[in-house]
């Protein structure tokens, strides 16, 4: 009776430790308080048996030694040499060996392979020196078999585990790189297009403001307005050649974006791809201009892309509208129960895409789940309506 609250606690938990990690991940001093307080809190363990041992040190003598020597690995991240120096005069003086294996991980985790190994390395022959001299406690290895089976696996395992870290780090930097590229990509190609649809657009507008201004100039031979309309045709020449030299030349495919009329076809295509469409459409929309247009079936076309690919079966809900000189795309599908079997080929950058087609017309752009939907909303002027 009991079980499903119980788990859906388990579950809360659950995510509230997820979204601390995160947060915590990416505050590195937070992070590094942490580690400090680690590693003080193991090494005073050996706190009684430093100030019992013939060293100088009383109890609280050996709490601030350690304390600072623990201090020094909040600089691990900027200067992992300086914890592995205080380390090895600890390891000489104290023979301790808890920082050092802090410390080689640090030089592991930030500096790399090349790094760690040396580290290791100087680790070893430092410990190995002081071995040989007088005074090396029993319990660190009385013979060299047992010295190098405390010392040798400590330092290896310490800089291997950082090594490992750093290579995961550099993986996900690449990645994060890549997405940068990609979403920079998108955004381009979007620029793209959008130059495109303004060259036909608008240029198609001027052509026939210049056609119109020279029929207009010649029923006006003679009279006082010839001019006038001459140089109004000649403007409007100057501004589509304006126009073409400021947007980059279109290819041999470059068709203007359709616009609202070819919505219905969408969303029949989606229909037999298995993701029925409800879509309504104010009737004010269609005498939007060719430019807002273009933008709506932008949106929607990537939307009825994005359903298919992560929620295929579910109903999405296609809405524009205009009210008062606004004009507002919502599109909306159900979440589905279970992720599909086979995780969909995305490059992640479409959402990009829409946002850059509706900002671009000084728009507003949202997209997420909400209410157990994913729901993409765009807002964006009107503009003057045909």
């Amino acid at each position: 009776m009991h079980a499903r609250p119980a788990a859906q606690a388990i579950r809360q938990a659950a995510a509230i430790g997820r979204r601390l990690a995160e947060r915590w991940g990416k505050a590195t001093g937070t992070l590094d308080l942490l580690t400090v307080l680690s590693a003080l809190a193991l090494m005073s363990l050996d706190v009684p048996g430093l100030a019992a041992a013939d060293n100088s040190l009383t109890g609280p003598t050996a709490a601030l030694v350690l304390t600072a020597g623990a201090a020094s690995l909040l600089l691990r991240r900027a200067a992992p040499w300086l914890p592995y120096a205080v380390a090895l005069c600890l390891l000489g003086w104290l023979h301790e060996l808890t920082l050092a294996q802090f410390a080689l991980y640090s030089l592991g985790r930030y500096r790399g392979r090349r790094a760690g190994t040396l580290g290791v390395i100087g680790y070893v022959a430092f410990a190995y020196v002081m071995f040989l001299l007088p005074g090396w406690p029993p319990h660190r290895g009385e013979t060299l078999s047992e010295f190098l089976s405390l010392i040798v696996p400590v330092g290896v395992l310490a800089a291997g585990v950082g090594v490992a870290a750093n290579r995961q780090d550099l993986v996900h930097a690449l990645e994060a790189q890549r997405a940068e590229t990609d979403m920079l990509h998108a955004v381009q190609q979007e620029r793209a297009r959008i130059a495109r649809d303004v060259h036909d657009f608008v240029g198609r507008e001027l052509t026939l403001l210049s056609v119109r201004s020279q029929v207009l100039a010649r029923r006006a031979s003679g009279g006082p307005f010839e001019e006038g309309f001459e140089e109004l045709s000649e403007t409007a020449r100057s501004a589509h050649r304006m126009l073409n030299e400021i947007i980059v030349q279109r290819g041999l495919d470059g068709a203007p974006t359709p616009g609202l009329d070819a919505l219905p076809e969408l969303a029949e295509r989606s229909g037999r791809a298995g993701s029925p469409v409800e879509l309504l459409v104010a009737p004010a929309a269609h005498r939007l201009s060719p430019l807002r247009q273009a933008a709506v079936h932008r949106v929607v076309q990537e939307c009825l892309t994005n359903a298919a690919k992560h929620a295929p079966g579910e109903r999405v809900t296609v809405r524009v509208d205009v009210v008062d000189g606004r004009l507002g795309i919502a599109v909306r599908n159900a979440l589905p129960a279970a992720a599909p079997k086979s995780a969909p080929v995305s490059s992640g950058s479409g959402t990009t895409g829409m946002a850059e087609r509706v900002l671009a017309v000084g728009g507003e752009f949202s997209a997420g789940p909400v209410g157990g939907a994913y729901e993409v909303t765009a807002c964006l002027p009107s503009g003057e309506l045909a």
